[in-house]
């Protein structure tokens, strides 16, 4: 008996510290195939889930093409080997609708589906029953904190946050997230799978919009004010963040790339989580421009318009 207790001990602790090797990604989306695409290219074992086999094939061709264009940097005068390199990534990834039946042999399932609570809440609250005890559980929200998504499991200490940002081959940084129930253990799981994909991880607490939208998003809100009050012209503004920050895109710019109605629903949770404070407040403009119809780059006009 004690030697068996010891081997148990030993198997389970080995268990714990193991890499993440066998990755589930539910959300066949842009963010769900960024991350399977990066993931099989750093040799990580993927499956691919979403409710639609429409969606997963589609997903699935814009992986191909995605390495395509990598391959015509990487692998210009050599096109056997791109083509090897094409095979050996796609030969990483399998698709499948049905979440429960592929999590039995996962090290970690990453959800990146829509934004809901509730929705994210019954997919973990699901799969926790089915999935193996060493298995990690990690959403890619930005917005939604981590422990309300969490509470549907038993598995508090092997929960955590994984936010990957748009388009995940390009992007360099993957902000992790830790609830005060995250396992020091799973935490650091969580970072070197960030680092083994060949992201930048930091350090993130369960707060809203973590660092970067925490940041990001109160300043487009006052990018927005600003222009309100007609203290500047959306152009001006824009052309001064750029030139005067360095940024890539202003922040009118930015805003009708992620979407102003994707912008109302982070500004409308947040406001309803923290009403008195003075950076989180709505914006007559932003919730005009949405009731029209007008998101920004996807529906062909936000604050700009769009041929």
């Amino acid at each position: 008996l004690a030697s068996y207790q010891t081997t148990i001990g030993l198997s389970s602790s080995a268990v714990r510290n193991a890499a993440i090797k066998h990755v589930t990604i539910i959300g066949g989306g842009q963010m769900g195939a960024g991350i399977a695409q990066v993931a099989a290219t750093t040799g990580h074992s993927v499956v691919l889930v979403d409710t639609n086999e429409e969606i997963l094939k589609k997903s699935a061709k814009g992986i191909e093409g995605s390495l395509k264009r990598v391959v015509k940097k990487k692998f210009a005068d050599k096109p056997d080997a791109g083509a090897e390199f094409i095979a050996k990534v796609m030969a990483n990834v399998s698709i499948s609708t049905d979440a429960a039946s592929v999590v039995g042999s996962t090290d970690l399932v990453l959800e990146a589906i829509v934004e809901d609570l509730k929705i994210k809440q019954g997919l973990f609250g699901a799969l926790d029953k089915v999935a193996p005890a060493h298995t990690i559980f990690a959403s890619n929200t930005s917005s939604l904190p981590i422990t309300d998504i969490a509470s549907s499991t038993s598995r508090l200490d092997r929960f955590g946050g994984l936010h990957f940002f748009n388009p995940v081959p390009m992007m360099k940084l993957v902000e992790v997230i830790g609830t005060s129930a995250t396992s020091q253990d799973t935490f650091d799981s969580l970072l070197a799978f960030s680092k083994a994909l060949g992201k930048t991880p930091v350090s993130c607490k369960d707060t809203p919009g973590f660092i970067v939208n925490r940041l990001l998003v109160p300043y487009m809100m006052e990018a927005i004010r600003l222009h309100e009050r007609g203290h500047g012209s959306k152009e001006d503004i824009d052309i001064a963040m750029k030139l005067g920050a360095g940024y890539p895109m202003g922040p009118f710019e930015l805003l009708d790339y992620v979407g102003l109605d994707t912008a109302k629903f982070i500004m409308d949770g947040w406001v309803e989580k923290d009403p008195d404070n003075p950076l989180m407040q709505p914006s007559e403009m932003l919730n005009k421009l949405v009731a029209e119809g007008k998101f920004g780059k996807k529906t062909g006009e936000g604050f700009y318009k769009y041929k």
